[in-house]
This record gives structure tokens, C-alpha cells and sequence, in this order.
């Protein structure tokens, strides 16, 4: 049972990741807030290939709290695309940052705003999704950390 729930929550994190890759080939543009979101799924998914090698708790309860950060960085982001509270100064439009410059050139790195949403489903942006599928994938963590082998 516990390498059944290591590999859901493992290849849940790979799926969310494919997404994210996905969105971004089919052209939305990730901003720096969702890459942060990304790191976090790829250590779940190194995680999880660990955890099926080694027995005990530890690694299933590091799964956990892979899932646990990028999830509050989901909720962090959704307060920041609906104006809940100030995001970074260096991706929303109250900053500038070291991608500041000539706001009509075309040359050079494209800044994607963090507190813009570029996709939504049913209310709810990528972002929020992010948030709400890791947060399931925390509990599932859970349940591999607890059961037996």
C-alpha cells in the first residue's frame, strides 16, 4: 500500500510538472512565482523515486512537505493574482526590477507579471489549481508516511 501512495503522490507531482510544461509550450509564459512552484514537484518526484527504494516514514513525510510548499506558494501567488496582498516587487506591476528599462523595446527577457492570470478554469488560475491538487497530494504523502509496508 505505502509504495502504491508513494506513486500516486510522486506521479501526481510529475503530472502537475507535464502541465506546467505543457501550458508553457502551448505558449503561457511562466512568471518567476511559477517556477518557484515547480521546484518543489521536482523534488517530490526525486522524493518518491527514493522512497521506493528505502523503507520508513522520513522521505514519505519530505513528499509531504514538497507538496506543502509548493501548495503555499499556490495560495501565496492566488493572493497575489487577485490583489489579497503584494506579491514580489520584481514580477507584479508595482516593480521594476532588473528587467526594468524601455517599456516600448522589444529586445531583451519578457517579464511575465505575477499578479496577472493568463488562464483560468472556473474561477480558479493555474496558481490556484497548483494549490488545491498539492494540497491533496500532502494528504496522500501522509498516508504513505503512515502505512505500513
Amino acid at each position: 500500500m505505502r509504495n502504491t501512495l508513494i506513486l500516486v503522490a510522486a506521479g501526481g507531482s510529475a503530472l502537475l510538472l507535464a502541465g506546467a510544461f505543457l501550458f508553457q509550450f502551448m505558449g503561457y509564459l511562466p512568471c518567476e512565482m511559477c517556477l518557484w512552484q515547480r521546484w518543489p514537484h521536482a523534488a517530490a518526484v526525486v522524493i518518491g523515486a527514493l522512497a521506493l527504494a528505502i523503507p520508513g516514514a522520513a522521505l514519505p513525510v519530505l513528499g509531504a512537505l514538497a507538496a506543502a510548499i509548493t501548495s503555499g506558494i499556490g495560495v501565496f501567488h492566488s493572493g497575489v493574482e487577485r490583489g489579497w496582498w503584494p506579491g514580489p516587487s520584481s514580477c507584479t506591476g508595482g516593480g521594476g526590477g532588473a528587467l526594468s528599462g524601455d517599456l516600448l523595446s522589444t529586445e531583451g527577457p519578457r517579464l511575465i507579471m505575477c499578479d496577472q492570470v493568463s488562464w483560468e478554469l472556473f474561477h480558479l488560475s493555474m496558481a490556484s489549481w497548483n494549490a488545491l491538487f498539492s494540497a491533496l497530494l500532502v494528504l496522500v504523502w501522509i498516508a504513505a508516511a503512515r502505512a505500513r509496508t
